[in-house]
């Protein structure tokens, strides 16, 4: 794409207005406060954080407070655009300014904001969609991703455009590339789009001497390709990409030491970008070979999943889930050893660089707690000793009980959670719902369950009524390292079937669950775990398959992101059709006898409505009760209110219809 099709233009204070120096406008007090995209300034003083509140029909707020007692310094919020969506800040090295895009969906632009010392610049505007915005080492330039003229919102979970006309053009191919853009003390400049136009990039981060940048990217479809992406340097005067290393892996989060010699990076078997799970990796930043350079694991044997790295002299700290907890760990890369500095069994968000957002030195530390029974709270200090800052939703009271269940099945250790009510009546048998995570690379923390249209509502409506809702975490899930996460390879339904079945058994024996009362429930991959299970079980009485996959064969050539299959079938369908034949519940959809809702989004990329329309159909014929509901212009993940919504209405009805 032409650097003169870019529609740039600076504006002052259109988009973001501050609002006062002591706090958020008002809301409803009894309202659930989120918070999202933290980013601490270099000495660890201050917090900024996008923060929104339940039921507020107000744009998101950026909020800066003090990491020591969480005082708000400043609050802003969206003026321009009451559906803004605000990607994770970035402090400029100095602490000095704050950085953020603002992305105005009605408009199809993207906006490029500098906050600094109370003023607000609009530095630049695309048309198209922007993320990750990082400011170079010298706090003179920003660094963004940028889809000029995109065609759909970034991202295989969003609704694919439409297929119309004739496909497979060079040119439908949406182009993320890296852009920069000059800052003075009062404005911006034009925007350089840098990286080649026939590559999309993925990820990216500045080198330290602010002359280049460390890349993840491919060519082509940028759906499609990150499974086959290569790590590579980006010239930062000439745009030209140099390939450091190929690995058959999936890796994130790529970062340069200070010195900048090494880049370090999270891989392993991933299903889907931004799920990140593996170990932590290093090349040399010279590469090596016509191939690349082999990565070295640093890491190896680590029984968690690294999902967050930043380098610290020569070490790196880490995010990692292990089992049931998320911890910090430190990374020694030179003995190849890592060392777990402060862990718990809740759910931490933070930014783009992992679960948790560091100070310079690595003595000071931020994270967005929530487990099942308390509610999100932005924690901060020493690494050992972090605290909440806000105290929001401290009186929001428990509305569940919720335990970590662990269990072994055929040498592996396995953990999920259960959920159910805060009191059992005595002698009663409750009905479990089974609900099986998408991915499969991905796992299962406890988020808080609240009341209201967020905040776990379907967990919560499903206790109220009287279920336990049982979420594994089957083999191929991270959590319990690398080789974990990587053994249901060639294996769908197989083993990570039977650590399910085991898991139930295991949740019977810990809680009052009626064995004879058992649902089952997925989306994506639990959508087709969920087609595996009821034809591969009569155990389940009720089932509920979202975006599921019936039939490997076809999907192959239905869905948009192929890539994602080779590295756990092993090969294409072509080359090996029996593999993927033999991990298709259409294949035995003779035996289901339970009743199945089937729902699927419209335009979904990943999961194509052909596969559930596929199974519906065999359901019907084999005359199972079912269902299937479309929903209008959806993509993998449902967005709309009415329709997520619709689905929790849908799934409670199911199931009490079987199951109560």
């Amino acid at each position: 794409m032409r650097e003169a099709n870019i529609n740039t233009w600076l504006r002052s204070g259109t988009l973001l207005a501050l609002l006062a120096a002591t706090g958020l406008a008002a809301a409803d007090p009894g309202a659930m406060r989120s918070y999202r995209g933290l980013a601490m300034t270099a000495g660890g003083e201050r917090i900024a954080a996008i923060e929104t509140v339940e039921g507020d029909k107000a744009p998101p707020h950026v909020t800066v407070r003090t990491t020591a007692g969480g005082t708000i310094a400043a609050t802003y919020e969206s003026v321009a655009c009451g559906q803004c969506r605000f990607d994770t800040p970035a402090w400029s090295p100095d602490g000095s300014a704050l950085a953020l895009i603002g992305s105005d969906a009605k408009a199809g632009t993207a906006s490029v904001l500098v906050l600094r010392g109370g003023k607000l610049v609009t530095v630049a505007t695309i048309k198209g969609v922007a993320n990750t915005v990082r400011w170079s080492p010298d706090g003179r330039q920003l660094a963004f991703l940028a889809t000029v003229n995109a065609k759909k919102l970034t991202g295989a979970v969003e609704a694919g455009a439409r297929q119309v006309g004739e496909i497979g053009l060079a040119q439908e191919e949406d182009e993320q590339r890296i852009a920069l853009v000059a800052l003075d003390d009062t404005a911006g400049g034009e925007v350089r789009l840098l990286s080649p136009g026939d590559t999309f990039v993925y990820e990216y981060d500045w080198t330290p001497d602010g002359k280049g940048f460390v890349v993840t990217s491919a060519k082509g479809n940028g759906d499609n390709n990150w499974w086959i992406a290569t790590l590579g340097h980006v010239d930062a005067a000439s745009g030209k990409l140099r390939v450091l290393a190929a690995p058959k892996m999936q890796m994130n989060m790529p970062h340069v030491s200070p010195d900048g010699r090494t880049v370090a990076f999270i891989g392993g078997l991933m299903s889907d970008f931004g799920s990140v799970g593996g170990d932590v990796f290093t090349v040399p930043i010279e590469g090596g070979g016509p191939d690349g350079a082999v990565p070295t694991d640093v890491t190896p044997d680590f029984k968690g999943s690294f999902n967050g790295i930043s380098w610290r002299g020569q070490a790196l700290l880490a995010s990692v889930q292990a089992g049931a907890d998320t911890g910090i760990a430190s990374i020694d890369p030179g003995a190849r050893s890592a060392r777990v500095l402060w862990k718990a069994p809740v759910s931490a968000s933070a930014a783009r660089d992992g679960r948790f957002v560091f100070s310079a030195d690595g003595k000071v530390a931020a994270s967005v707690h929530e487990d099942y029974e308390h509610g999100p709270r932005i924690v901060a200090g020493a690494l050992a000793a972090l605290a909440p800052i806000t105290h929001d939703n401290a009186d929001f009271a428990p509305q569940v009980h919720a335990r970590s269940i662990a269990w072994t099945n055929e040498g592996f250790n396995v953990q999920g959670w259960l959920v159910g009510p805060r009191t059992v009546a005595p002698g009663k048998k409750y009905p479990m719902i089974v609900q099986v995570h998408g991915g499969p690379a991905a796992a299962v923390t406890p988020r808080y369950v609240a009341g209201g249209e967020s905040g776990n509502s379907l967990v919560r409506a499903l206790v109220e009524k009287g279920y336990f809702v049982f979420f594994p975490n089957p083999r191929g899930s991270y959590g319990q390292g690398l080789a974990f996460s990587s053994a249901n390879k060639r294996d769908f339904g197989g083993g990570d079937w039977r650590d399910i079945l085991a898991g139930v058994d295991a949740a019977i024996r810990e809680a009052p669950v009626d064995g004879a009362r058992l649902g089952l429930m997925g989306h994506s991959y639990g959508g087709f775990m969920t087609m595996w299970g009821v034809t591969h079980s009569q155990r389940f009485k009720a089932a509920i398959a979202s975006a599921g996959i019936a039939n490997w064969i076809s999907y192959y050539g239905q869905n948009g992101i192929d890539q994602w299959m080779v590295p756990f079938f092993g090969a294409t369908m072509y080359d090996d059709p029996a593999i993927y034949r033999a991990a298709s519940p259409i294949e035995a959809i003779k035996s289901a006898t339970t009743p199945t809702l089937v729902m699927v989004g419209e335009r979904d990329v990943e999961c194509p409505p052909a596969q559930s329309f596929e199974f519906w159909h065999g359901l019907r014929s084999h005359g199972v009760p079912t269902a299937l509901v479309v929903y209008e212009d959806e993509g993998h993940a449902i967005r709309k209110p009415e329709h997520a919504k619709d689905q929790r209405e849908r799934t409670l009805a199911w199931f009490d219809r079987y199951l109560r």
